[in-house]
């Protein structure tokens, strides 16, 4: 590991450090807004309980996909918000992230007591796997798990009547403005968007929506990471559309300024959503709207439809706070 910044739950130690101590050590890399990590958290979780006594030390390796991952105060907060409780170090500068020549969130490396790599693993999935290797590597180094049953809850099955989902979706100009992405087919949905960087437009929704698109309406600024709205409203008259095929939305979400929590009104199919359709995050005000309180940067958890479908989804707001930074999607059974 090299590079490496803050350290959670623990103090700084280093892989030939616990090597040294006999222990079996489970890389994890990840990063709390990316929802494929999130997702793998349980079956971290359940390894660090049962396996821990045992000679298993897990190291979770924070590599951030967006600035505001960087700063340590927001990864002690997701920590605590996702319990995480085995040791955690931030990768700000991806350092060890490139020593692994690793490309994924999520990713794990099981290195065995001996100092070999003996498996590796990317992206959700073959949680089955990777267990029997961390009990292989624990009985190798000589450490007795037979007390301990193996398994954990199956991971959530895939819609099996999902045809498609939408991507995720990226809302600044850094992955919009590549060259394959000049001819119009990124994702942003008007070519204003693509017209300047760092640049206030007054969009208006007008166009067909397309699926894997989003489109603004209102005042909006594009900026590296993320659309920022840029005008107080009375009314939530401005907004960002999209159509998207799947069972649930989740949204990354930066207030700008983190002393000013407001509030996003969220729409499917131009009416609230309903609570059976609704994500961990909404809530529903007085006037019966849905709505997301963003209080904090992270994943907020927008739809998580019953039944898998096509729909056109709306997030609007008042306040010039919000920053949008992607949409990412689900065909879970069991919704995120």
């Amino acid at each position: 590991m090299t590079g490496t910044g803050a350290w959670f739950n623990g103090e700084p130690t280093t892989i030939a450090t616990l090597l040294a101590e006999g222990q079996v050590v489970l890389i994890d890399f990840w990063t709390y807004t990316c929802i494929n990590c999130l997702r793998t958290l349980p079956y971290l979780r359940d390894w660090h309980e049962k396996y821990s006594e045992r000679g298993l030390t897990i190291l979770g390796v924070h590599s951030p996909e967006f600035e505001f991952e960087k700063v340590p105060e927001n990864v002690a907060a997701a920590v605590e918000r996702h319990d995480v409780t085995w040791r955690v170090v931030q990768d700000n500068e991806m350092g060890t992230f490139r020593a692994f020549s690793n490309y994924y969130w999520p990713a794990k490396y099981l290195i065995g007591a001996d100092g070999r790599m003996r498996y590796s693993h990317f992206g959700e999935g073959a949680y089955a796997e990777t267990e029997r290797q961390i009990r292989l590597a624990l009985a190798a180094a000589g450490y007795d798990v037979s007390d301990i049953a193996e398994g954990a809850p199956p991971p959530p099955a895939q819609d099996p009547s999902a045809p498609t989902v939408t991507r995720e979706l990226y809302m600044g100009y850094e992955r919009s403005y590549t060259a394959q992405f000049r001819d119009g087919a990124g994702y942003a949905g008007q070519p204003e968007f693509y017209e300047a960087a760092d640049r206030v437009v007054l969009y208006e929704d007008n166009l067909p929506h397309a699926h894997n698109r989003w489109y603004l309406h209102g005042l909006w600024k594009n900026e590296r990471e993320a659309v920022v709205h840029v005008r107080r409203t009375s009314d939530p008259e401005d907004y960002v559309a999209l159509r998207f095929a799947a069972r649930s939305v989740n949204v990354v979400i930066n207030p700008l300024r983190q002393d000013e929590p407001f509030e996003v009104v969220v729409e499917i199919e131009g009416r609230p959503l309903t609570p059976e359709e609704a994500g961990a995050d909404i809530l529903f005000d007085d006037l019966g709207r849905s709505i997301l309180e963003i209080n904090g940067p992270r994943l907020y958890r927008v739809v998580e439809q019953p039944e898998w479908g096509v729909k056109e989804l709306k997030l609007r707001s008042t306040s010039d706070n919000l920053a949008i930074f992607a949409f990412t999607f689900g065909i879970y059974d069991a919704g995120a």
